[in-house]
């Protein structure tokens, strides 16, 4: 919208700096601004307003005193569906995201947001069209998706567009990184949530047996065919049909699939009567699917068949704010399973975590709190209680994942100690020893501005002492050129 002068937008939030912040960036790009500390206030004047004095757009609080933002949205779209209403909270999870959709917001954006992000997005809100589909009402279950990130509200976001949709979706992302519980989400938030959803790993099933899985056979159809078997396509019916690792189809099947997207039918194996089908394709591969056409190893019609909506999930190195998270979600899980209390994360511990690549995403992470509750003896979770394989070297990596912000110093003495013997090194006193005679001289230096005898009392040593350990060290420094 190039020139949003005189057009009304209202903003609703009980926080006065929220408003005061949004009415005015609003205002300095044209738009004149209402603000309101309290849905019920924006709702009763909305009652009293024509059609000359409504908003364009609204900016509504989630969680505000008296009635919700829900509430509010629920109660406008019952009088005006066309007007956009943008969810603005700063507890965003899937649920609540895919609730402000499917309730008929026009977006939804999490705080803290960016200005300009809100500018864009009531512009857009300008532009849109009247009508909105109509509401579909969401399913109360829970997804164990978890996190707080950008990268992962993205994704929530992406879950909430597709809740009303019917639309093929392609998930591409690292192995790990929770491809098929978000392939669930869809589904259970979707108009088929009261359909199966159906899952199959195309890689994990051999390509003499994978046609017969997909699509069924008839009693006869081949040697060992004893009986007539329903495939998955049959299984899924009207629900969804989340075909894992899609990139490892061999192209035969790629072509048959190809088909039965195209046509809506299939035949089983030896089969002679078409069958109907009306199933949600969700797919997912790790690979990447254009280099595989490019390849020819991959179908370039299938690939624009499957690729109607792309969601691609972030591995976890890119979405590190959420490791706490996840950790504690994981350890609460298995402590609930077993009856008993939630062991706890040193905070130096956390901190480390935080910083490792995770090269194996959510999967390794989950499987290093199932080491933690078996191996960990104590309530709190220590630097020791870490499996071997993440101790200082992240899947083969010759770079220490040690930093000086790992945690208490005595964590990481144990952690270097640790990689030393797990190394087959002995001796250790006699190289950690300087190194750390050492450290303490250059900081007490450091603090000193260089001046030796102040360095010395800071120390707790005399003198002569600090210039005899100087010496030693200048002379091991020396041997070791």
């Amino acid at each position: 919208m190039s020139n949003p002068a005189a057009t009304s937008i209202w903003v609703i939030d009980d926080d006065q700096s929220i408003r005061w912040v949004l009415e005015r960036a609003l205002s300095n790009v044209g738009f004149v601004v209402t603000p309101f500390e309290t849905a019920s206030a924006a709702l009763t004047q909305l009652k009293r307003s024509d059609n000359n004095d409504k908003p364009q757009a609204i900016l509504c609080d989630l969680r505000m005193p008296g009635i919700s933002g829900f509430e509010f949205l629920k109660q406008v779209k019952n009088v005006d569906q066309s007007l956009p209403i943008i969810i603005m909270t700063a507890y965003s999870d899937l649920d609540t995201t895919v609730n402000a959709y499917q309730e008929g917001a026009f977006e939804y954006l999490a705080k803290p947001f960016d200005i300009d992000q809100a500018i864009d997005l009531i512009k857009r809100a300008c532009q849109k069209q009247a009508g909105k589909p109509p509401v579909v009402h969401p399913s109360n279950i829970t997804d164990e998706i978890i996190g707080d990130s950008t990268a992962i509200q993205e994704v929530f976001r992406v879950i909430g567009r597709l809740s009303r949709s019917h639309t093929s979706v392609l998930i591409s992302g690292e192995s790990g990184t929770g491809k098929e519980l978000v392939a669930r989400a869809i589904h259970r938030h979707s108009p088929r949530k009261n359909g199966p959803f159906i899952a199959i790993n195309t890689a994990a099933i051999p390509a003499e047996l994978l046609e017969s899985e997909l699509f069924g056979h008839e009693k006869g159809a081949f040697t060992g065919a004893h009986t007539q078997h329903q495939g998955r396509f049959e299984q899924a019916g009207e629900g969804t049909l989340f075909l894992d690792e899609i990139g490892d189809m061999p192209m035969g099947l790629q072509t048959r699939l190809l088909r039965v997207l195209a046509e809506g039918e299939f035949f089983r194996i030896g089969g002679n009567k078409a069958i109907r089908t009306n199933v949600r394709i969700i797919t997912a591969t790790h690979r990447n699917l254009g280099h595989l056409v490019e390849q020819n190893l991959f179908r370039e019609d299938l690939f624009h068949r499957l690729n109607v909506i792309k969601l691609k999930l972030p591995p976890l190195r890119e979405r590190r704010e959420d490791i706490p998270l996840l950790l504690g979600y994981f350890l609460q899980r298995l402590a609930d399973e077993l009856g008993e209390e939630a062991k706890q994360i040193n905070p130096g511990l956390m901190d480390y975590l935080c910083k490792l690549k995770w090269n194996g995403n959510i999967r390794q992470l989950e499987n290093t709190c199932r080491w933690f509750n078996v191996m960990a003896t104590g309530a709190e979770i220590q630097m020791s209680d870490l499996p071997e394989e993440l101790l200082g070297k992240d899947r083969g990596q010759d770079k220490p994942i040690v930093s000086e912000n790992t945690g208490h110093w005595e964590d990481v003495l144990r952690v270097w100690a640790k990689q030393k013997l797990a190394a087959g090194q002995q001796n250790l006193l006699s190289e950690a020893s300087p190194k750390f005679e050492k450290t303490l001289l250059e900081c007490a230096l450091e603090s000193s501005g260089g001046r030796k005898q102040e360095a010395a009392r800071l120390l707790g040593w005399g003198r002569n002492t600090l210039t005899r350990k100087l010496k030693e060290l200048k002379k091991l420094g020396s041997d070791h050129d």
